[in-house]
């Protein structure tokens, strides 16, 4: 699709090995174990058709009795009873590894996304992401149920089976060989043409997602600008695009199960012809013969059952490439802002633009000493938001160096309430908190009455289907939370600015308890704010045009000063 975002990478076939064989560790003695009792079991199922050529023998040489009968039937059911048995538990033992390795993955993919550079996430689009996360997740667990037996049912009986046959005579197993490469075949080209089609539809489900998502963000917008239209062709585009890749799919399944089905053939034929000039020249039995053609048809019942869940397993495969995909991306960047003891903050000809439009900072030099406030104001658009992410480093820039302190926190206008409860979400912010700090902080930002207001106090839940909070109660949140970091540098990007003017005091007074003995840089939306800060940094199309203190600033009359009159007088 023109203009879609490129996505997050796919790791390959061996880089998925390679972390999955890293995620089983601790897991390794168990798949050994599994591994010991899928063939002892597999081996024990062999007694059947052994047992069955026997008894053919036996009835051809009028040497059976029915104490011969019933002796090879009881070994017959002991023999399939401890097999089922064993299977069964190997793929109970297999089931608990994949979930364990899946559950390990998972915790390692939201870990990772959550520290992945926002510009990496915006570039790629937060469908994909999100597409990975959850879809992608849901793929590779609902497998298991359907994927599990076919897949270790299949590999040990197969390995097993073949013994079998060099075991019995081996033109038996020199027949299978023979026919071996239609197998092959059909899987070499099943496994290079398969794994794409399945990433190429899972990487449209996550445009799909992508345009599902940017149209519920931007719901008053597109009802706005009258974009409904637009929005559902788009939407219903990317559908289509995801019914096609389906069906391409589903073609690929279809065109591997010939293949499959004519080795089947071949092999049957094979083994039987083998089988007949076998027992033609005397060189083999009838029982042997029938044990052989046993042994191949329990050879080819593991490959069928397997061939119906191979769609499963290439979709599974598939999802799980694009969830390791994500766990191997950098988190950090040779770009990223570099790390200091000092509480400080020094930008050296810093650059910055949005893909390749035009340069929203433009060799911005600015230092803020430990321990001083300043605030950043200026027009819309000209560009404090994006300084304010490039000294968070959220935001790369494209040349200049930037250094900053190791603990920095930053709040944005756009607070978020986790679901989950008060203490949660505190805690996210100090996990070891007690109770008493989590008191304090709510204490100090003035949100103690949000405190009293709750049912549960600590314990009401918030968030999605809990208690609901309003911008303020929210903002107030997110400053508690803020201060229980106890960050070294402090940004706040218009972080009270949704407030409305009955809380704006309230807002403010605790953000000055947040910022109180703190490197800090506000942007500001009340100059209110910003006339109280140590220090004003006046920004006009990405350039410090002015920096001085309020009483100084008004004193020139420049662009600062005529900002602060229009504030006055709407005052």
């Amino acid at each position: 699709m023109s203009g879609a975002p490129a996505g997050l990478p796919v790791a390959s076939g061996r880089e998925t090995a390679r972390q999955v064989w890293r995620l089983s560790h601790g897991h390794r003695l168990r798949l050994a174990a599994t591994g010991v009792l899928g063939i002892v079991s597999t081996g024990v199922g062999l007694i059947v058709p052994w047992a069955t050529g026997i008894l053919v023998d036996r009835v051809q040489a009028g040497t059976a009795d029915l104490a011969t009968v019933l002796t090879v039937t009881v070994v017959m059911a002991l023999s399939a009873v401890l097999g089922a048995a064993g299977t069964a538990l190997t793929i109970v033992l297999a089931t608990r590894v994949y979930h364990a390795i899946l559950a390990a993955l998972r915790e390692q993919l939201v870990g990772h996304a959550m520290a992945l550079p926002q510009h990496l996430v915006e570039r790629a689009g937060t469908g994909d992401l999100i597409s990975r996360s959850s879809d992608d997740v849901t793929a590779v667990a609902d497998a298991a149920p359907a994927v599990i037996p076919a897949l270790t049912v299949a590999a040990f009986t197969i390995v097993v089976s073949l013994g079998g046959l060099a075991a019995l005579e081996w033109p038996y197993a020199a027949a299978f060989a023979v026919v071996l490469p239609v197998y092959v075949l059909a899987v070499r080209w099943y496994l290079r043409v398969g794994p794409g089609v399945y990433r190429a539809e899972r990487t449209a489900m996550s445009a799909r997602a992508q345009q599902i998502i940017e149209s519920q963000r931007g719901y008053a917008t597109v009802l706005g600008f009258g974009l409904a239209e637009r929005r559902h062709r788009a939407v219903m585009a990317d559908s289509w695009r995801v019914a096609g890749q389906s069906l391409r799919a589903r073609a690929v399944l279809s065109m591997l199960n010939g293949r499959l089905n004519l080795g089947e053939c071949l092999s049957l034929a094979a083994v039987l012809v083998v089988g007949f000039v076998l027992v033609d020249h005397d060189a083999s039995t009838v029982g042997g013969a029938t044990t052989a053609m046993l042994l191949v048809l329990r050879l080819l019942g593991p490959v069928n059952q397997l061939l119906l869940v191979i769609d499963t397993l290439q979709s599974a495969l598939a999802s799980l490439s694009r969830m390791i995909g994500v766990v191997t991306i950098p988190t950090s960047s040779p770009d990223a802002p570099a790390r200091a003891a000092s509480p400080a903050v020094q930008l050296e000809e810093v650059s910055f633009r949005y893909g390749e439009g035009p340069r929203v900072l433009d060799t911005l030099t600015l230092a803020i000493p430990p321990g001083r406030r300043v605030a950043v104001v200026g027009v819309s658009g000209a560009g404090k938001s994006t300084l304010a992410g490039v000294i968070a480093g959220t935001r790369l820039p494209e040349a200049g160096k930037v250094t900053r302190p190791s603990r920095t926190a930053m709040i944005t206008q756009e607070v978020h309430v986790f679901a989950g409860t008060l203490r949660d979400n505190l805690t996210l912010a100090a996990p070891g908190a007690t109770d008493r700090d989590l008191h304090a902080a709510l204490e100090a930002t003035g949100a103690a009455p949000i405190l009293d207001a709750l049912p549960d106090r600590l314990d009401t839940l918030l968030g999605a289907g809990g208690h609901p909070l309003t911008d303020a109660q929210a903002q107030q949140l997110a400053l508690a939370r803020l201060l229980l970091t106890d960050a070294d540098l402090v940004i706040l990007d218009e972080a009270t600015a949704e407030a409305g003017s009955t809380y704006a005091g309230q807002l403010d007074r605790a953000a000055d308890t947040v910022l109180a003995g703190r490197t800090a840089v506000v942007v500001a939306h009340r100059l209110s704010q910003a006339a109280t800060c140590d220090r004003i940094v006046v920004m006009e199309h990405g350039r410090i045009i002015e920096t001085g203190t309020h009483a100084e600033l008004v004193d020139a009359g420049g662009v600062y000063a005529g900002l602060w009159r229009a504030w006055e007088a709407a005052q």
